[in-house]
């Protein structure tokens, strides 16, 4: 019997989720428990880390998973690695979906493209003007100190985790969005560079063509390194179909 646990938390792995429930593939997604009221996938979840590569390994094998889908957040990479590391050591195959970068989009050959926060707070610094950063609350560590005295637009899912320092104006906002909105909401806090990473996908790529039209500079961190040796695919629909091949070939 197939037994599929799918590391979630994104649009993608409800996705999967919900198609793997209609074709009767039983499923465990695995949440990490850092949103305070997910948006959840049908069928049964866990909440909270595993204990490390050890503590994934245990789980895989005592729940009898026969093939584990890392459909984790593009920046999860310490979960993506414990996953390879994991189902290489319990001998389940792994596979990868992860939403297409933006670096295929019409303006990324104008970003500023950067390798980690510290060096998109430099490349800002060296653009000038109010940053806007929607790069997540667990990134802003990274600015407190240089940028505490900084006007700052600070867009946020959750609420941050310390205080933040008062020059900083902070939006607590969950997408999609739309241009219109970005246009007017840049406009107001008169924006002068975006700082955001490599998400990928459409929820929020709006800020992107709202960039472009006011003419603001924009600095993208990369994506981080994935183990390599993984097969990956980018929709749920492919995923699905990996996921029943194993089933009809077992």
């Amino acid at each position: 019997m197939t037994h599929v646990l799918l590391l979630g938390g994104t649009a993608e792995a409800r996705d999967l989720a919900g198609r793997l429930e209609a074709r009767g593939v039983p499923i465990t997604s695995s949440l990490a428990g850092r949103v305070s009221a997910p948006r959840l996938p049908v069928g049964p979840v866990r909440t909270g880390g595993f204990g490390g590569v050890g503590g994934l390994v245990e789980w895989i094998i005592g729940q009898d998973v026969t093939a584990v889908v890392d459909a984790t957040h593009p920046f999860a990479g310490t979960m993506g690695a414990h996953a390879a590391q994991a189902c290489a050591r319990a001998d389940v195959p792994l596979l990868r979906l992860a939403r297409p970068g933006w670096a295929g989009h019409p303006d990324a050959a104008d970003w500023t493209w950067v390798q980690g926060h510290l060096a998109a707070r430099e490349a800002a610094d060296a653009l000038g003007g109010t940053p806007f950063v929607t790069t997540g609350r667990q990134t802003l560590h990274h600015h407190l100190s240089a940028w505490a005295d900084r006007d700052l637009l600070v867009r946020l899912v959750e609420p941050p985790q310390d205080p933040l320092p008062p020059a900083w104006t902070v939006l607590r906002s969950r997408g999609p969005f739309d241009v219109a909105g970005e246009e007017a909401l840049m406009r107001g806090h008169r924006v002068g560079v975006l700082l955001t990473k490599d998400s990928g996908g459409g929820f929020t790529a709006a800020k992107l063509t709202a960039a472009r039209t006011l003419g603001i500079p924009v600095v993208v961190v990369a994506r981080p390194a994935r183990a390599e040796g993984v097969e990956q695919v980018s929709d749920a629909g492919a995923a699905a179909e990996w996921v029943l091949s194993r089933s009809r070939a077992g």
